[in-house]
Parts: C-alpha cells; structure tokens; sequence
C-alpha cells in the first residue's frame, strides 16, 4: 500500500447507495405510471432479475436497451402483473430519468473521500450508463473529489475487460503499481483489477463473499488501511 498514488473507485453499490435510491425510484415511477404493486414485493423478484441482466450486459449478451426493458419484463412476468410493452417502455424510461433524483451514500462516504483526497488522487470506473453516473456524482455531491471519471460507455467494454482499467489508467496518468481499486463486485472490480496488474479491496458490506484478498465492511476502514 506505501506505493499507491491512485485510487479507482466503483460508484453504484461501493459509494452510491444503489438499493436504497433504486426502490425510491421505483415509489414514484409507479405513483406515476398507476402500477398498482407494493414496492417490497417489486423488489424481492426484481433485485436478482436485475442482477442477471447486469451480468449479460458485462458480458455483451444484451444491449443497453434490451437491460432496460428485460429486467422489469421478466419482474413482472414473474410476479404475473399484466403491464403492456408501452407501459414498460415508459417505466424504463423513467426509472432513468428519477434514478438520480435520490442520492443516498453509504456511511462515511464523504468523510473518507474528504480524508483521502489529502493523499491521494482519486478517480471512478463504473459500468454504469452515462449520462446518469454524471447526475448521480453531481446530485450527491461527490464530483468534487474525482480527478476522472470512467465510464464503460465512453471505452466501449466493460469491467473486469482489461481495456477498460488501460483506458482508465491511462486518462488518470496512472500506473498498474501505483494504483488501488476499490469496489463491491467481485469478478467485475476486484479479479478485473487485479488481472491488470492493480491491487484491489473488496467493499463487502455484509461479508458474505468468498475471497481471500482484502476486503473492507465499511468505508472508513480505507482510513486505516492506507
């Protein structure tokens, strides 16, 4: 750790609270569209349906748009709720559009940002869509601590594809050695940075992944760590 300089965060799930901002999106984008569903139930089916489209989406099995209308299809396919495909489409819509509205962090986000930043140069790399990675960082405050900001859009791959950690390294100014990831997803953060040369800490909040590297509980332990 004596010879980091850089530090790559992941935001969704790492430093954005992406459950909890996600069901309140939800809350008002079905008071919108008049679907009549309690939220808790929405999720329990919709969470895992939305995880395995993530993974495809990683692995270029289905585009963007496919990923937007798939999930919540499938969600309601499997909780045997009629809603049309325009109706779909308008939710998809505007679940992006709301999605940024709410900006909760984990705990101790910015005062650990706010320590580091004294030491180190910090940076973001996420695989999320662009336009609402921006929103989300400037809604919630936390741009001002990022030197760049990578997105899997504007490299053309995904994590854990290397290109996207070249691509990354290179606009920060930053070597493999010199360099800390930080993030929740196993196979996309941390074997993705690690496979490109860079160490990397597991934010696993309930600790319940299997690795044997460092991983983290809360965010303020990067505090002791580095």
């Amino acid at each position: 750790m004596n010879n980091i300089k850089h530090i790559f965060f992941d935001l969704d799930h790492t430093l954005w609270d992406f459950e909890r901002n996600s069901a309140l999106a939800f809350v008002e984008i079905f008071k919108k569209n008049k679907i009549d569903i309690g939220v808790e139930d929405f999720l329990q089916s919709y969470i895992p349906v939305n995880n395995f489209y993530w993974k495809k989406y990683r692995d270029n099995l289905v585009t963007k748009e496919e990923l937007r209308f798939g999930r919540l299809n499938d969600t309601f396919n499997e909780l045997r709720l009629k809603v049309s495909h325009d109706q779909i489409n308008n939710l998809a819509e505007d679940y992006i559009l709301h999605l940024p509205n709410n900006n909760y962090l984990f705990e101790d986000a910015i005062s650990t940002l706010k320590f580091l930043q004294q030491k180190y140069i910090l940076h973001v790399i996420t695989n999320g869509f662009s336009e609402v990675q921006n929103l989300k960082l400037q809604n919630s405050n936390i741009a001002r601590f990022f030197t760049t900001v990578t997105t899997s859009e504007e490299v053309g791959v995904k994590k854990p594809h290397p290109q996207i950690f070249e691509f990354a390294l290179q606009k920060a100014s930053a070597i493999p050695e010199h360099s800390l990831m930080i993030g929740d997803n196993l196979e996309a953060d941390i074997l993705g940075a690690e496979n490109f040369g860079i160490t990397a800490i597991l934010y696993d909040e309930q600790l319940t992944k299997d690795y044997n590297g460092q991983k983290i509980k809360k965010l303020k332990q990067l505090i002791e760590l580095l």
